[in-house]
């Protein structure tokens, strides 16, 4: 199957009002052009500098997503583009965030990542941290982020049960946020093996890579 074909089998699986985040960390230029072709236009990579590069070579309607663990001393060099940040966890990044944007006159949309798996391997905050720094006068005063949702990753388990529950965990602390926050609208989770479980669970943007470009360059 054409990246497009694999695109459009999976577009139709998907709701309307799920956006679909095309991971595309390690692939070449040309895979992101078949899949922007075939109508793609928002595209998840891991790494900034390759995040960069890719940026200034592609077309400009692009919406880049920042997916990945995100280093303080990395934000300056996509402050400029950047769409939306989705793994934000802790407020000294968000402070970062915020002084980077305003250098570029901009307001860059941000994801708080909550911790829900039960590996530790995972980055994120739990919900008491999500409290202390919503309500933390630092984050009252930040004027160039915009807090848009939330993001979360399952364990990588066969366990559909447990995913499941997870996934479910993450909606009730968003509803939860939501009642505070009543503008944020994003709660992404979901990927290649799950993403079915987390829309069904109540995820509005869901972040695929190998299903649609397949299996990772790691080389």
């Amino acid at each position: 199957m054409s990246i497009k074909d694999k695109l459009e089998h999976i577009k139709s699986g998907i709701p309307e009002k799920v956006t679909l985040v095309a991971v595309s960390k390690t692939k070449p230029n040309e895979a992101l052009l078949e899949a922007y072709e075939a109508g793609q236009r928002v595209f998840g990579e891991n790494k900034v500098q390759e995040m960069m590069e890719k940026w200034e070579a592609l077309p400009k309607d692009i919406e880049w997503h920042m997916i990945g663990h995100l280093q303080r001393n990395k934000v300056k060099y996509m402050a400029e583009f950047v769409s939306l940040i989705h793994g934000v966890d802790s407020l000294k990044l968000l402070k970062e965030i915020d002084k980077q944007a305003q250098k570029h006159d901009r307001v860059i949309p941000c994801l708080l990542q909550i911790h829900i798996a039960e590996e530790d391997t995972k980055f994120g905050l739990d919900k008491k941290e999500l409290e202390e720094l919503i309500h933390s006068e630092d984050f009252k005063a930040m004027k160039n982020i915009k807090l848009v949702g939330l993001m979360g990753m399952a364990t990588f388990t066969s366990d559909e049960t447990q995913i499941r529950k997870e996934f479910a965990h993450l909606k009730s602390i968003f509803g939860d946020l939501k009642q505070q926050l009543p503008n944020i609208s994003v709660l992404s989770m979901g990927m290649s093996g799950d993403y079915q479980i987390a829309i069904e669970e109540g995820s509005t943007m869901v972040r695929i890579g190998s299903s649609i470009f397949g299996s990772r360059n790691y080389s």
